[in-house]
């Protein structure tokens, strides 16, 4: 693995991870309030197209990472519409 394909995938796991206390706290207490509305949508719709991006270019960590935080970030925001 070269150092570029390890600052890759560190990134990618680290952001990747980083929605997990959020995910986890809205499935177990169905509290939306603090999550905006418009920051979610913008921010799904940004992570599909990194996800799109990484798809192109075959760069798996991206697309792996992408991935994983496209259908948290998706759960959320559909908590988010249906529990508002």
């Amino acid at each position: 693995m070269t150092l570029t394909d390890l600052i890759g995938t560190l990134a990618a796991i680290l952001t990747t991870v980083s929605f997990l206390p959020q995910a986890l706290h809205t499935f177990r207490t169905k509290d939306v309030r603090g999550i905006s509305l418009g920051m979610y949508s913008v921010f799904t719709l940004g992570v599909a197209f990194w996800l799109a991006y990484g798809l192109l270019l075959q760069a798996w960590p991206v697309v792996i990472a992408n991935f994983v935080t496209l259908a948290l970030a998706s759960a959320i925001l559909i908590m988010k519409l249906r529990y508002k």
